[in-house]
C-alpha cells in the first residue's frame, strides 16, 4: 500500500508538471528566430516559468541566465531531448528532490518536414512537498505496521498460551503418571481437540489406576498366601524333619534301596525346610516388618564366626584387618556371608577369598572365587527371586532365594550388594554396609 501510494503521488506530480509545460510551450510558437541569443533564451525561460517551477532555455552552448545551473540536467536527459523527444527525470540536487522536464522546440515550415530548432527548454520543479508527503506516509506505514505487528504478536502469544498450556499440563501429568502417581488428572477446558485429549488421558489414567490397584491387591493376596502357607508348613515340617533325621541315622543299616530312599527323604525334607524358611523371610521383607537387631561388632570376628560355624575356615582365604567395628545386625550379616561363601564354594572354583576394607563411614566385604565367573547375560538377574544362573544344573540345593534375601538384608542395613566378574576371572560379590546404620528418622539406632 505504501509503495502504491508513493508511486501515485509522484506520478500525479509528474503528469501535472508535464501537462503544464506542454500548455506553456504552445505560447512560444511561432519562434521569432531559429538562432536565438541570450535575450531570446531569457524570454523563452521567462515564459516557461510559473510559481511551481523554474525554467532554463539552452541553444548549443548558450543558456538563459538565471538561478538554475545547467549542470543539474543529467547528460542522458539532454541526449534524449536533443533527439527530439519530450523526456523527464527525477534527480537529487543539493540533497533535495527535483523533477526535470525537457522538450525540444521544433520548426515547422509549410509542407516541409518538422525539424529541431536546436533550442531546448527545461523546467525544474521541486518535489520537496511530495517528498514530505511520502515521508509522512512512510511514518504512518511504519507505525501502522508496528501496531499490526504488536497486535499480531499479542494474538500469537494468546493463541500459543491457549495451546501450549494444556500441552505442558499434559506433559507434566504424563511424567507424574510415569513416576507412579496414578491419581494424576488433567483439568478439562473447552470442547476442542485438546479437551478431547485431556478426556482421553483422564480415562486412561483412571483405567491404569484401577488395573494397578487390582495388581497390587493380587500381589498382596499372593504374598499373604505364601506367608500363610509357609507358616502353616512349619509345624508339619518340624515333625517331618525329626523323622527324617532318625531315618538318616538308620539309613546305613537299611537294605537297598530303602537306605537310599531314607537319605533322599532326609535331604529333600531339609531342602523343603530351607525353602519354607526363605519364603517366610522374603514375606517379612515384602510386608515391611523385617527389623534390625543392631550391635557393635568386630567385623573380622563376625566373618570368622560365620566360617567356623559352617566348617569353611580351611578352604576360604581371608584378608580381615583387626579392630574394624561397625553397628550391624550379626544374624543378618551372617546370612549374607553364608550365602555368598556357600555359592562360591558350590559353584565357583578355589581359592575362595573374603576380603575386608573400611573407611570412616563404610565397610566393604568382597567374596570372590576363581571359577569361570557369571555369564554376562546372568549378571543383571543374579539377585532376582528364583533365578539360577547356571541353567545346566537341572537341580540345585538352593531355593533360588538366597541372593535375593542377601540383598534385602544389605538394603535393610542401608547398604547394598553387587555382583561382577573379576578382571582375571571368577565371580566377585561386594557387600557395602555403613558403619553406623540409621533408622528411618535419620537417627543412629
Amino acid at each position: 500500500m505504501y509503495v502504491e501510494a508513493r508511486t501515485a503521488i509522484l506520478q500525479r506530480a509528474q503528469d501535472a508538471a508535464v501537462q503544464a509545460m506542454k500548455n506553456r510551450l504552445e505560447t512560444l510558437y511561432p519562434l521569432r528566430t531559429p538562432t536565438p541569443g541570450p535575450a531570446e533564451l531569457t524570454e523563452i525561460a521567462h515564459t516557461m516559468t510559473d510559481h511551481n517551477s523554474n525554467a532554463i532555455a539552452l541553444y548549443h552552448e548558450t543558456h538563459s541566465p538565471g538561478r538554475l545551473d545547467p549542470a543539474m540536467i543529467p547528460p542522458e536527459l539532454r541526449r534524449t531531448v536533443a533527439d527530439g523527444v519530450v523526456a523527464w527525470q527525477r534527480v537529487i540536487w543539493h540533497d533535495a528532490p527535483f523533477l526535470i522536464i525537457g522538450s525540444p522546440l521544433l520548426i515547422t515550415e509549410g509542407d516541409r518536414p518538422t525539424r529541431p530548432s536546436g533550442i531546448e527548454v527545461y523546467t525544474v520543479r521541486s518535489l520537496l512537498s511530495e517528498q514530505r508527503s511520502i515521508d509522512r506516509l512512510a511514518t504512518r506505514a511504519w507505525l501502522t505496521g508496528a501496531a499490526a505487528l504488536a497486535f499480531a504478536v499479542l494474538l500469537a502469544l494468546l493463541a500459543t498460551r491457549g495451546v501450549l498450556r494444556p500441552v505442558r499440563e499434559l506433559g507434566h501429568a504424563a511424567r507424574l503418571l510415569g513416576q507412579g502417581d496414578m491419581r494424576t488428572r488433567i483439568t478439562v477446558r473447552g470442547t476442542d481437540e485438546l479437551a478431547d485429549v485431556a478426556h482421553t488421558f483422564n480415562n486412561t489414567a483412571a483405567e491404569l489406576e484401577r488395573h494397578v490397584e487390582q495388581l497390587r491387591d493380587m500381589e498382596a493376596d499372593a504374598r499373604r498366601f505364601v506367608a500363610d502357607v509357609s507358616h502353616e508348613l512349619r509345624t508339619p515340617l518340624a515333625a517331618l524333619t525329626a523323622v527324617a533325621d532318625i531315618l538318616d541315622e538308620e539309613a546305613s543299616q537299611l537294605p537297598e534301596p530303602a537306605g537310599r530312599a531314607a537319605k533322599l527323604v532326609s535331604q529333600e525334607t531339609h531342602n523343603l525346610t530351607g525353602l519354607v524358611n526363605d519364603l517366610i523371610e522374603i514375606s517379612r521383607f515384602d510386608s515391611g516388618v523385617a527389623a534390625l537387631a543392631l550391635n557393635e561388632v568386630d567385623t573380622a570376628e563376625l566373618v570368622h564366626a560365620t566360617l567356623r560355624a559352617r566348617g569353611w575356615s580351611q578352604p576360604v582365604h581371608t584378608e580381615l584387618p583387626p579392630a574394624v567395628t561397625a553397628r550391624l545386625d550379626p544374624r543378618r550379616v551372617d546370612v549374607i556371608l553364608a550365602n555368598l561363601v556357600g555359592n562360591a564354594l558350590r559353584h565357583g572354583e578355589p581359592p575362595v577369598s573374603v576380603r575386608l576394607t573400611a573407611d570412616p563411614h563404610w565397610i566393604t566385604l568382597q567374596v570372590r572365587d576363581h571359577g569361570p565367573g557369571l555369564d554376562e547375560t546372568a549378571l543383571p538377574h543374579v539377585f532376582d527371586r528364583f533365578y539360577k544362573a547356571n541353567a545346566a544344573r537341572a537341580r540345585s540345593e538352593g531355593s533360588g532365594l538366597g541372593l535375593a534375601i542377601a540383598r534385602e538384608n544389605a538394603r535393610l542395613h542401608q547398604g547394598d550388594l553387587t555382583a561382577t566378574n573379576a578382571p582375571d576371572g571368577g565371580a566377585l560379590f561386594t557387600l557395602r554396609l555403613p558403619r553406623r546404620t540409621h533408622d528411618p528418622d535419620g537417627e543412629p539406632e
